[in-house]
């Protein structure tokens, strides 16, 4: 949801300390202090994270949240803020870190640090199961729905950018008659399933979202290939650079010891921590 390069990201963080809000240390500062580290997330975004009828949270980007703040040697707490508040940035301690499958782009770098990929994901065309469209191309033209102000939108707007290491080219295979944007990937799905056609004739959306969305019942199908794999990070707010490198050591350790790898499995049942 959701590109600086890798080298572009890191060179961000000697700006962070002069820049926005925070001064140097006082997240990492908080988060040693109160050993809580509160992380912003989706409560509608399955796979990746969802929040259950107890309260409580589950997913992958819930699972290497709960990773992170272990070895932050902290509990970790999570809030879930309007998508459009998270990238927007100026946090102000309300929460430490985002953990939300975020794209880091040239926009978002301004106002956000992100100390680390931590994954792909294929990103997908799908349509009702009785739609008449069989292939990507098919779409130009008709309205597609996604989430806004997300990497799915900008797709479709012909403006993403996408030029982090190890991340595929990509085409733009498809021209919108219509973008409807929606808080939610899930609220455009929901629009799709009333009926080929009726509000939507196709949305865009990460693969593993479709694919969930399918087994929990939803009338749709995949429409082709992915049209893009997309690196997500984790994001911190702009100001205390030693947190946003703790981070990045962090999230280095689980990559290399296989945690990561190990909580892709676990949900996707596929390794998608590579980017091919």
């Amino acid at each position: 949801m959701k590109l600086l390069g890798i080298t572009g990201i890191l060179a961000g963080f000697a700006v962070a300390a002069s820049t926005l809000s925070a001064t140097a240390g006082e997240v990492m500062d908080r988060v040693t202090k109160n050993k809580v580290l509160v992380v912003a997330t989706d409560a509608a975004y399955p796979p990746q994270s969802a929040q259950k009828p107890d309260g409580s949270f589950e997913g992958f980007d819930i699972d290497v949240a709960t990773e992170i703040a272990k070895r932050l040697g902290a509990e970790v707490k999570f809030v879930t803020p309007a998508w459009e508040v998270i990238t927007a940035g100026r946090w102000g301690g309300r929460w430490d870190l985002s953990v939300g499958s975020m794209t880091p782009t040239p926009e978002r770098a301004k106002v956000l640090d992100f100390p680390a990929i931590y994954y792909f994901t294929p990103a997908a065309f799908y349509v009702h199961k009785d739609s008449k469209y069989q292939t990507v191309e098919d779409l130009s033209g008709k309205k597609i729905g996604t989430c806004g102000a997300c990497t799915y939108e900008a797709y479709l707007k012909k403006n993403l950018v996408i030029d982090a290491e190890g991340a595929p080219p990509f085409e733009y295979l498809v021209t919108p008659g219509e973008i409807r944007t929606y808080e939610t990937d899930v609220n455009a799905m929901d629009d799709l399933r009333i009926g080929d056609g009726k509000r939507l004739d196709a949305g865009i959306s990460a693969l593993p979202t479709v694919v969930e969305a399918i087994k929990n019942g939803y009338p749709l199908r995949v429409l082709g290939e992915p049209v893009f794999y997309e690196p997500l990070s984790v994001a911190a707010d702009k100001g205390d650079a030693a947190f946003s490198a703790k981070l990045g050591e962090v999230v280095g350790a689980m990559r290399n010891d296989g945690s990561l790898t190990k909580i892709s499995e676990k949900w996707y049942g596929v390794d998608l921590t590579k980017g091919d």
